[in-house]
């Protein structure tokens, strides 16, 4: 397995923002969006960026007949990111109350962005999965944001303790972001990120595109 690059690794702060000022757009009647997150965001989370939306597009014309992406969650706002950190965070600290801050800080990003460089608060980032025709969620081998500790580490997308039906599908699903140039996080299947400092690091673009943002007043 290749090596997997944690967002609160140096090498992803460490690369450098170009802001090229595209607007945050509403992905509804264009996607299936799920609305599983809009009580947490109070609808913010049906934003992205233009140039994320556009290569979603890409990506579900790629998908077999029958199957469409079902959107989750896209922008949050940066006061969200930090309380969704630090309630994690928290819940580690608890649990392992031996640990050092830095080891709290490194294992809480696998599954929370930290919220200086959270490509979700740039919206740069989409958590989604796979459904059928009538809407139906796919097998794709855990709920969404199930966190490594309750999974077993199933979240992690090349996880083997999952069906080979899961398998399957997560294939499906990378093989039509990744053709539309988007990257996956490793440690959760469903988050996949276009134009912010983890894309960079990843692709070896010289900087990311988009950074933290503010969703203006609507």
């Amino acid at each position: 397995m290749s090596e997997i690059i944690l967002m609160s690794d140096a090498r992803v702060a460490a690369v450098p923002v170009e802001e090229n000022g595209e607007p945050l757009v509403d992905v509804r009647g264009h996607l299936l969006v799920d609305d599983r997150k809009h009580e947490d965001s109070l609808g913010a989370e049906v934003y992205l960026r233009r140039g994320v939306l556009d290569r979603l597009l890409r990506a579900q014309a790629r998908l077999p007949g029958g199957l469409g992406l079902l959107f989750v969650e896209g922008y949050r706002p940066p006061a969200l990111q930090r309380h969704y950190f630090e309630t994690y965070a928290g819940e580690l600290r608890a649990a392992h109350p031996d640990w050092s801050a830095d080891r709290i800080h490194t294992a809480a990003s696998r599954y929370v962005s930290p919220p200086g460089i959270a490509p979700h608060s740039a919206g740069a980032a989409v958590d989604l999965t796979l459904a059928d025709a009538d809407g139906r969620e796919l097998d794709l081998g855990t709920a969404m944001n199930a966190n490594p500790e309750e999974s077993d580490g199933a979240c992690y997308t090349g996880a083997a303790n999952i069906t080979e039906q899961a398998k399957t599908n997560r294939a499906l699903l990378g093989e039509a972001l990744n053709a539309a140039g988007l990257v996956n996080y490793p440690t959760e299947w469903w988050h996949w990120s276009y134009g912010d400092r983890y894309w960079a690091l990843e692709t070896g673009a010289p900087a990311a595109l988009y950074g933290t943002k503010e969703l203006d007043a609507r």
